[in-house]
């Protein structure tokens, strides 16, 4: 993985990691140990999910550049769905607070799309290959 994409990558899992971190305690005093099982789920859901659909963005804007927009709105989506499914299956679960899982989820989610957006914008990125200079046609 290139420099710029581990930073990037750097750039957005610290922050999720620790709002889930955060999200932890919170929960963690607030509905228990159960809290504190779901938002530690919620948090690992998000980071996962989102890292690897951040690396799959970063390989197809090397390889497809002409693709990059378009594969980023569907990728987003498919994150968003593939969220709502987590929501939806585990609705009804005993294993852990479902409040906390959710609530989790959702500012984790926020988190890492707002950093995501941050490291973007301050990465120095060229939008146009410079011309050589010195260069003989």
């Amino acid at each position: 993985m290139p420099s710029n994409d581990a930073r990037t990558l750097l750039h957005t899992a610290v922050p999720a990691s620790v709002a889930g971190a955060v999200a932890t305690v919170v929960s963690g005093v607030v509905a228990g140990g159960k809290g504190a099982v779901g938002a530690v789920v919620g948090t690992l859901v998000v980071v996962i999910f989102m890292g690897i659909g951040l690396v799959v963005l970063q390989r197809t804007a090397k390889s497809l550049p002409q693709l990059f927009q378009a594969m980023g709105l569907m990728l987003y989506t498919a994150q968003l769905l593939v969220l709502f499914i987590f929501l939806t299956l585990l609705k009804g679960t005993t294993l852990f607070d479902f409040k906390a899982f959710s609530l989790t989820l959702l500012a984790t989610t926020v988190v890492w799309v707002a950093a995501q957006a941050r490291a973007y914008m301050k990465a120095k990125v060229l939008y146009v290959e410079p011309e050589k200079t010195g260069s003989t046609t």
